[in-house]
């Protein structure tokens, strides 16, 4: 008996690191980046499609920060257990859009973390000025 504790040891190590890996990042709640802006990501549907809110904590106008309403969709072909996704934020403050795209992932510690890319397309008066409308 003294002989299989350790192997139990071990075995029960790895059956824990293995829940850990296999942790999901689920999109749906409440999310607050580094800047203070923060979003809350409503249920996914059966198509992978989710709705929500964005409150920015930054601006380049002088309008008063409303929240905005955001929506988008998870990849949903493979189940994987930290989804990519996409979502557009309509910003009811300024004449402008941003998208979203990103990966939600489990770090080392079990927190869920989003990693995204954006880009903002801002309206302009005239073709001319298109080369400085997206950020």
């Amino acid at each position: 008996m003294v002989q299989a504790t350790p192997f139990l040891l071990v075995l029960s190590l790895a059956l824990m690191a293995h829940g850990l890996s296999e942790r999901k990042c689920l999109l749906t709640g409440q999310w607050i980046n580094d800047l203070g802006s923060n979003m809350t990501i409503g249920d996914l549907n059966r198509k992978g499609e989710f709705a929500g809110s964005y409150h920015t904590a930054v601006t380049a106008t002088n309008n008063e920060i409303q929240l905005s309403p955001l929506q988008g969709s998870q990849h949903r072909t493979n189940q994987k257990s930290q989804p990519t996704f996409g979502f557009t934020v309509n910003w009811k403050f300024s004449d402008s859009i941003t998208v979203f795209t990103g990966q939600c992932f489990v770090d080392d510690e079990g927190k869920e973390v989003l990693k995204t890319m954006w880009l903002l397309r801002s309206r302009v008066d005239n073709i001319k000025d298109d080369w400085k409308a997206t950020r």
